[in-house]
């Protein structure tokens, strides 16, 4: 029988479609910069043709983090659905190219393959319309529930909640993991999301064991504008809140005690796509390595330093040589 994977990932499986801009082209798309917005096919097909130097590449907050973990060293597996197309195939390859385990069965009609545009300024903020596709109808029995309750930790993204076509499948995956002892962590995800969906997240925060999010996110979802607030009272509802705050580094709140964790130096911010997803793979590396809190956030702090310093939310480097660093 195979080991178990030690870490089992839950999303929307989208091919991200990555290009720099200028600011007048987010502005021109009647859009606002540094958010994440949801357009049909026909928007994300006519956004598309406009575009010029674009790279396509498997991607989506979950298996993002998927990678990563990979990438560091341990065994994971990423559940999120494709169509049987050009997109779906590229996906798939790429994902378990990377050293994921990728099994669900690709749907056969339907919407096409998920994808999303990610605009990067010359800030390095990143704007991303996201066209959900055949992603969005991932339901319970797509759902590997030996994964899930043969793993470590579960990690959902919070793109998953408020979305009906979705909330049996994120049912299921906690309540399969409840029921095995498997830690429940997820992802807020996004600013926009937690506004827009903040009360299909809210009843979720009780069952979860690891919470992440930005600082933006985390007060949004407590309803203050008050950083320390905001973690006080999430981390009365989450074992485990660890929230990034870009530059000023991040902060761990785990058994009655807050560590901050200074930001690793990045020369030069080329493009923040997949940063909070890769600080996620080193938490979530560190928790399945017994590392304590403060060292979990270290090394998402590298991880996430990496990817920063270059276009793209994959890494360009190992990512295992980050492993030792992270005990400084």
């Amino acid at each position: 029988m195979r080991a178990a994977p030690r870490v089992v990932t839950v999303g929307h499986a989208i091919v991200d479609v990555l290009t720099a801009v200028p600011d007048e082209i987010v502005a021109g798309f009647g859009l606002s910069k540094g958010t994440m917005t949801l357009v049909d096919e026909a928007q994300s097909e006519a956004m598309y043709r406009t575009l010029v130097d674009t790279t396509a590449v498997s991607g989506g907050s979950a298996a993002n983090t998927a990678v990563g973990v990979a990438e560091l060293g341990a065994r994971v597996a990423f559940l999120g659905k494709v169509r049987d197309d050009e997109l779906g195939a590229i996906f798939a390859k790429d994902i378990r190219a990377a050293g994921v385990e990728f099994s669900v069965p690709l749907g056969h009609d339907g919407p096409g393959t998920g994808r999303c545009i990610v605009m990067v300024t010359s800030d390095a903020e990143k704007t991303m319309c996201t066209m959900l596709g055949i992603g969005d109808l991932l339901g319970p029995d797509d759902i590997d529930v030996e994964a899930v309750a043969g793993a470590d930790v579960v990690y959902l993204e919070g793109y998953l909640c408020g979305l009906h076509s979705t909330d049996a499948t994120v049912e299921r995956t906690i309540a399969t993991a409840e029921a095995a002892g498997t830690l429940v962590s997820l992802s807020l995800s996004d600013p926009f999301w937690v506004e827009l969906h903040g009360d299909a997240l809210d009843p979720l925060l009780d069952r979860v064991d690891l919470l992440f999010g930005n600082e933006q996110e985390a007060c949004g979802m407590a309803g203050t504008d008050d950083f320390e607030k905001a973690l006080a009272i999430l981390s009365r509802r989450c074992a485990t809140v660890a929230v990034t705050r870009g530059a000023a580094g991040s902060v761990v709140a785990a058994d009655g005690r807050v560590s901050e964790i200074p930001a690793e130096p990045v020369g030069r911010v080329v493009d923040t796509t997949g940063a909070g997803d890769l600080f996620a793979a080193g938490y979530l590396y560190g928790v399945v390595s017994g590392f304590d809190p403060a060292r979990c956030a270290r090394l998402g702090g590298l991880a996430a330093a990496e990817v920063i310093s270059h276009m793209g939310a994959r890494p360009q480097v190992p990512l295992s040589g980050l492993i030792a660093r992270s005990e400084a």
